[in-house]
């Protein structure tokens, strides 16, 4: 499984972007994808999740009413929709794949894609 994350970029507080990340290759009929981060000198932090159907979904609390994750599996494609960001939301962020169950452990991702920057500026 092959992951290219896009949609990173600068923007200021208060502002939105919205991420993309597209699942390729080898694909399976059940995986949960989701969102993890890092930012500069701190480990890296889950998220977000989605199951398969999209019915279930998990939120880091820092991010609870603010970001939005969501799928179409037609086009094996998950996105973040990120409002209200805050300047400890710049980080690289970047999408991993499961087959199984949400875990918010990025240990538990065997596939990961190759990161996307965001910078939010105060």
């Amino acid at each position: 499984v092959q992951l290219q994350a896009s949609g990173g970029g600068l923007v200021q507080a208060g502002g939105s972007l919205r991420l993309s990340c597209a699942a390729s290759g080898r694909t399976f009929n059940s995986y949960v994808m989701a969102w993890f981060r890092q930012a500069p000198g701190k480990e890296r932090e889950f998220v977000t999740a989605i199951s398969w159907s999209g019915s279930s979904t998990y939120y880091a609390d820092s991010v609870k009413g603010r970001f939005t994750i969501s799928r179409d599996n037609a086009k094996n494609t998950v996105y973040l929709q990120m409002n209200n960001l805050k300047p400890e939301d710049t980080a690289v962020y970047y999408c991993a794949v499961r087959f199984g169950s949400p875990n918010g452990s990025g240990s538990y991702y065997p596939y990961w894609g190759q990161g996307t920057q965001v910078t939010v500026s105060s």
